[in-house]
């Protein structure tokens, strides 16, 4: 039924647990994996001990260290989907805002199915950090599948 699954990814035990399940799936039905990571196109200020502002330096800092972050996390969730003996491929790219990310990523790759995680944010938190697993299930007309 579904032939090829998108599992966004962030580095989280939740969402590598979902990955797990994913290969687990993937593997019972003949699916392959594209793995992918919403890299935050956040730029970092502050500043310097004189008190002036380096965006430069700051921003190419910033993006090397979450180049090696997205590398590390992709890296990982190939080695699980291997070790399961699953086809996958792993990309990332970068966006403001994770779950259009998520979406545009499906579609562009021809998946039929998102199967993501839920960190299950309730109450004040949930108002204040969002969801972006309901807002992909809001948003997105490819079937979801949710695990936690």
């Amino acid at each position: 039924m579904f032939k090829h699954l998108l599992v966004p990814i962030d580095g989280s035990e939740l969402s590598q647990t979902a990955l797990k399940q994913a290969c687990s799936f993937a593997r019972e039905t003949g699916a392959r994996l594209t793995v992918y990571h919403a890299k935050s196109a956040y730029l970092p200020y502050g500043m310097a001990t004189e008190g002036m502002f380096d965006f430069a330096v700051a921003s190419e800092a910033y993006r090397i260290a979450m180049d090696k972050r997205v590398e590390s996390i992709l890296n990982n969730a190939k080695q699980t989907a291997a070790e399961a003996g699953v086809a996958c491929e792993a990309v990332s790219t970068e966006c403001e805002e994770p779950h259009e990310g998520i979406i545009a990523m499906a579609q562009s790759r021809g998946c039929d199915l998102i199967f993501m995680a839920s960190h299950g944010r309730r109450g004040a938190r949930a108002l204040m950090l969002g969801s972006e697993t309901q807002k992909v299930l809001t948003h997105c007309k490819i079937p979801v599948l949710v695990c936690r």
